[in-house]
């Protein structure tokens, strides 16, 4: 059998690099990308990944690194790319700046990228995965410290599923994950697992997911979160 592809948007450090490093240990083929190449040395130190500038914030980028990668087939595009927001996340006391900057990388940013990259994912069992949250859930009132990110994440979910709504006949399988409260920057030292155990589950759940179709929002260990 031939290697799987996989595509990793933001990858320098975390959940994508450990999203990578997994990948390549199950023997597939990785390209992955960083905002500033110079800044990978992590990434590079994985071994045979092939390393792409981007940020995908910007359109222009998006479309450059699309240019490169035509012709490809990718198995796996996992948008993983994200920010937290303000450290003051209360409505009263955000700038237009911040709040236009998080939507755009959280939700907006996200499902364009993916736009561009439809035609390359594998008919049949290809993937399209994004980094979600738990915390995206609106039936679940928590987290008011974050509740832009949570917003904005919740945002992103309705994108993914307006997006997938436009394509006639999709031939592949969507999914917002959650990757748990993992030990990240973004989740502190206190957080319940480690980057490994979670991007495990993460890659068991696109693997069991190929071939079903359709939009689903799971969590690592494949259960279903309540949109």
């Amino acid at each position: 059998m031939n290697p799987k592809n996989a595509l990793i948007i933001g990858a320098s450090r975390g959940l994508g690099l450990g999203l990578a490093k997994q990948l390549l240990a199950d023997g597939w083929n990785v390209t992955a990308t960083v905002r500033d190449v110079h800044k990978a040395d992590a990434l590079k130190a994985l071994g045979p990944v092939r390393i792409e500038a981007l940020d995908m914030d910007d359109q222009a980028a998006v479309s450059a690194l699309a240019q490169r990668l035509e012709g490809q087939v990718f198995d796996l595009l996992f948008v993983n790319a994200g920010v937290k927001g303000p450290e003051d996340q209360r409505p009263g006391n955000a700038s237009l700046a911040e709040i236009g900057q998080l939507f755009m990388t959280n939700a907006i940013a996200p499902v364009a990228l993916a736009q561009r990259f439809v035609g390359q994912i594998r008919r049949g069992n290809g993937v399209i995965a994004f980094m979600s949250s738990g915390l995206g859930s609106v039936t679940t009132p928590d987290a008011p410290e974050l509740a832009f990110y949570k917003a904005s994440k919740a945002a992103m979910n309705s994108m993914v599923s307006t997006f997938l709504s436009e394509i006639e006949a999709p031939t592949f399988t969507v999914l917002s994950m959650h990757p748990g409260w993992v030990k990240t920057d973004m989740g502190g030292e206190g957080a319940d697992i480690d980057v490994a155990t979670s991007v495990r589950g993460l890659i068991d759940q696109v693997n069991a997911y190929a071939g079903r179709g359709g939009h689903h929002f799971i969590n690592y260990k494949g259960e279903t979160i309540p949109w």
